[in-house]
């Protein structure tokens, strides 16, 4: 089963980050506080899918004054802030890879592929995990792979998921267990 993981915020952690915000809403200066807070890790998950350190540089610029822009529309709905940085950071890394169609990269942790093998059941993972990595790289369409990477990777609750893609939980959910299906029935 998925592990917890680093993305999964205490009730008072997102009352806490919710009272940043309210902060930065009414004085553009508290907004490094969210900056600094977040940077690094908005970072990461750019570089993470285009592998280059200038354009994730750029684009993580790009973000955060995307966010510090429209932080007026930015509303609570239950999950951590990064969650809207990283839908923001979604739409940066689509927008780099319609400017450059090669510009995409996978990092794939072999530990992840365990999970997912574990998760469509196969039992013979050893056999499967070579197969499972082409199949991820080259098969998956690119929204199919974000929620691959973000729910075996980078083990995100599907709720977060769900905020981040702008659909419903239940949606991620299903969306995530057709792509296994997709998976399991290519390796049969």
């Amino acid at each position: 089963m998925i592990e917890a993981s680093k993305y999964h915020v205490s009730q008072t952690g997102l009352a806490q980050e919710h009272s940043l915000v309210e902060a930065a809403k009414k004085n553009p200066k508290d907004f490094a506080i969210l900056y600094d807070k977040y940077y690094e890790s908005i970072f990461r998950y750019i570089y993470q899918r285009v592998d280059d350190k200038e354009v994730a540089f750029d684009s993580t610029q790009q973000v955060f004054l995307k966010a510090m822009n429209n932080l007026h529309k930015y509303e609570y709905r239950g999950v951590p802030f990064a969650s809207w940085l990283y839908r923001i950071a979604y739409s940066e890394v689509n927008d780099v890879f319609r400017q450059n169609k090669h510009a995409r990269t996978v990092n794939i942790d072999s530990m992840a592929v365990y999970t997912i093998i574990e998760e469509i059941q196969e039992s013979k993972i050893e056999k499967y995990h070579d197969k499972i990595v082409g199949i991820i790289s080259e098969e998956l369409e690119e929204d199919e792979l974000q929620l691959i990477e973000m729910r075996f990777f980078e083990k995100r609750p599907f709720k977060e998921i769900a905020d981040i893609l702008e659909i419903t939980e239940n949606a991620a959910k299903v969306r995530t267990y057709r792509i296994l299906e997709k998976l399991k029935k290519v390796l049969k």
